[in-house]
């Protein structure tokens, strides 16, 4: 072997994604099918736990909205309760007939008070409540400020959807065959220098012991300046590959994993963005090609048909 292939090959066996050598259990995967790191934290510090204004940022929307409604309603309810426990009578404008009445105009003088509304049917009379509605409405405008930032933040953060086809499959390649998978982007934004990088993650007995070995793949283009369409990422299964050898057997028996990161900018806002998804062994589909998302219609324009992302069809392998 040359020098310069020892230095390809000592430089693919160094790359481990950070996750180590030692995660050899066959029941979990490295990377979820969502891109996140399927690793759980312990012995956390309470303020790294919690963490607010990350977990704000990046939970669902209706997560998001449950929460702030929960928020606000809880607010209103505290304070409800301590314009009771005060006294309506110092709530000028409350209705005085009935118990179940007095508590919920307090309350909605409390939403008043807090969004800084102010209708004046109901206002405060004495020293304590008019104190309480002054602290009640500064909360308010901060709360609101708080909200105000984590939507600006939770908008204007880059979140690319690209979607994967189901399966990685291994296909004829011109004299060869290939490894190869495929991406497009789902929305209509522009998405420019996007580049690619996949590793092998495959478990080996050395020694009587199991270690996890990780090996970058050379791949036929790593990176397009655009990404109007789909993108077939495809890696040669050449005589320096380090699948070269495998079978489907073989990189089951290894809990094969093939871990993609994809970056690049989106055009709209100038921003970077990243993305994360892997393959495992059984996701793998041998002897076949995928199939055209491109449909010629009336208009001028093409038609990608995103639902034919996985769509794929048998072809015999070159060996």
């Amino acid at each position: 072997m040359s020098k310069k292939n020892i230095l390809v090959e000592n430089e693919r066996n160094r790359q481990d994604l950070g996750f180590g050598t030692k995660f050899t259990d066959r029941r979990k995967r490295l990377l979820k099918g969502d891109g996140q790191f399927n690793v759980k934290r312990k012995g956390q510090s309470f303020e790294a736990w919690l963490n607010i204004y990350n977990r704000f940022i990046t939970m669902q929307w209706k997560t998001f909205f449950l929460i702030v409604f929960l928020v606000y309603i809880l607010l209103n309810f505290l304070f409800a309760v301590a314009y009771y426990l005060i006294g309506v009578e110092h709530l000028i404008g409350v209705n005085m007939t009935s118990t179940h009445s007095q508590f919920w105009d307090a309350f909605f003088f409390s939403a008043q008070s807090l969004t800084t509304v102010g209708y004046g049917r109901i206002s405060p009379d004495g020293f304590i409540a008019s104190w309480v509605a002054s602290i009640e409405s500064m909360m308010g405008l901060m709360l609101f400020a708080i909200v105000t930032g984590l939507l600006y933040g939770r908008f204007s953060k880059p979140n690319p959807r690209i979607l994967f086809s189901k399966n990685l499959l291994v296909s004829p390649y011109l004299n060869t065959n290939a490894m190869m998978f495929r991406i497009v982007n789902e929305r209509s934004n522009q998405l420019i220098n996007m580049e690619v990088s996949v590793v092998f993650s495959k478990i080996e007995q050395k020694e009587g012991r199991a270690n996890r070995k990780y090996s970058g793949l050379t791949l036929e283009r790593s990176k397009v300046n655009f990404f109007p369409t789909n993108w077939t990422i495809v890696h040669p299964l050449t005589e320096d590959s380090p699948l070269y050898n495998e079978t489907p057997e073989s990189l089951l028996a290894g809990d094969a994993e093939f871990m993609i990161a994809i970056q690049g900018i989106d055009d709209t806002f100038a921003d970077p963005i990243y993305y994360r998804h892997s393959y495992t062994a059984n996701e793998m589909v041998w002897g076949a090609r995928f199939a055209s998302m491109i449909e010629s219609g009336e208009e001028d324009a093409y038609i990608l048909d995103l639902k034919k992302i996985g769509d794929y069809e048998q072809a015999e392998l070159n060996y």
